[in-house]
């Protein structure tokens, strides 16, 4: 049975209230209406598939949490009334309430029609459960098997007609098929004691100190969202006239919006997730780096800063062990890794995502969005990021997703417009949704 990593374990505490909670969240718009029928098929494909599974503890000290199949759903999320589409995105941020990795079914399936006759679709699922590319992962799967119609056969399971403790049981008999729990910890112990007294010839090793600025207005909490879609060969074009790559430019567009929404300070830090992967599946596989960036950086300048970053990962303060973060209790490993991978702002460069997804069964779609949100949040809880831009390429489009956290961020239209103004000044061409 697959057991959690480091990194799934991370979040699943931020689940628990130990961190920023966060889960993930696709969102497709349509040109036309999609039919309710579908959406039950799409919704019937994903059960039984890679997202089905929830968090199972370990009955021995050291061992790692597992994950276990679990068919059970949120149902449908679907009423036929039409939605405003400036009420898109305020909709799709309540998606995340009640998605559970542990005792209850961790993504959301969601579909509203829209008011200029098309539809958004939203997944949205525990950040427990994937990263983003898992997620991409799991929707292609479900919906090819919904294009070449097998989804139906899916949608009737073997688990979903048969009585609540008949599940239970098949549960308990996969309990006793996985791995000894005793093996794996054997190993954990093993790699935490090696790795620490390695770590520890170097002298004790001291906690870094946060490097968070004095957040002004922290806390009233506002979380506001933008996406805007640019045309690929727009932006391709304009990263390469300035030296740069799509991701530069990228990195470089989020870090000058940063700058005029009120940044004070002349450089900011950014954290770069990495996709670290060697095969499509559902799960947290990703590292992260960082960056700083001045005020005279370009696309050009940041794409060799970037390309050295990727060779040099975040690691464990001191080279102590990861591992050290899943045999310890949750609130000291907690304790360690608070702010992990925080920095002022994140780029989350998703990529280009598969075809399959440019439509939903037959509907062609105008945009596909990925995003980030925070369900649950407190002013209490909020991290060192201020702003996370999330880019993904769909077609002949990039959608650039952003969550404000500053608080000099006025509302969702407000960031929209600032977004596409510094988009401008470097030749692009935004559409807000």
């Amino acid at each position: 049975m697959d057991r959690l990593g480091v990194v799934d374990e991370i979040f699943l505490r931020t689940h628990r209230g130990l961190g920023t909670p966060i889960a993930l969240q696709g969102l497709w718009r349509t040109v036309d209406r999609v039919e309710p029928a579908l959406l039950h098929r799409i919704h019937g494909a994903l059960r039984p598939g890679p997202l089905g599974r929830r968090v199972i503890r370990s009955r021995v000290p050291g061992a790692r949490r597992a994950w276990q199949p679990n068919v059970r759903a949120h149902p449908l999320d679907f009423m036929e009334s039409t939605l405003p589409l400036d009420e898109l995105l305020p909709w799709a941020d309540t998606l995340g309430a009640g998605l559970d990795p542990e005792f209850g079914p961790a993504w959301r399936l969601a579909a509203r029609w829209l008011a200029d006759g098309g539809s958004v679709v939203a997944l949205t699922c525990s950040h427990a459960l994937a990263d983003a590319r898992g997620l991409v992962h799991a929707v292609d799967a479900a919906l090819r098997e919904v294009v070449d119609g097998a989804a139906a056969a899916h949608a009737v399971s073997a688990d979903a007609g048969r009585p609540e403790a008949e599940i239970e049981a098949g549960d308990a008999r996969s309990r006793c098929a996985r791995e000894s729990e005793w093996a794996d910890a054997f190993r954990q112990w093993s790699t935490v004691v090696g790795g620490t007294i390695r770590a520890l010839r170097h002298g004790i090793p001291e906690r870094p100190a946060p490097e968070e600025p004095v957040r002004a207005g922290a806390d009233e909490l506002r979380v506001h969202g933008a996406v805007v879609q640019f045309r690929a060969d727009e932006w391709d074009r304009v990263a390469g006239e300035q030296g740069g790559t799509a991701n530069s430019l990228f990195i470089h567009l989020v870090a000058t919006l940063l700058w005029d929404i009120g940044f004070p300070l002349p450089a900011i830090a950014a954290s770069l997730p990495v996709d670290t992967r060697d095969e499509p599946r559902v799960d947290n596989d990703l590292a992260m780096t960082e960056i700083v960036v001045d005020r005279a950086d370009t696309p050009a300048t940041l794409r060799k800063k970037a390309r050295a970053a990727y060779e040099h990962r975040m690691s464990s303060p001191g080279g102590m062990p990861e591992q050290l973060l899943q045999v310890i209790p949750d609130r000291w490993a907690h304790a360690l890794a608070k702010g992990a991978g925080e920095r002022d702002i994140l780029c989350s460069n998703i990529g280009t995502l598969p075809d399959s997804l440019r439509t939903i069964g037959g509907h062609p779609c105008v945009g596909v969005a990925a995003r980030a949100i925070h369900p649950g949040l407190t002013a209490a809880r909020l991290p060192r990021t201020r702003l996370s831009g999330y880019l993904c390429r769909s077609g002949d489009g990039y959608i650039l997703s952003l969550i404000g956290l500053d608080p000099g961020i006025e509302s969702g239209s407000a960031l929209a417009e600032l977004a596409v103004h510094a988009a401008s000044r470097l030749g692009l061409d935004g559409h807000p949704w």
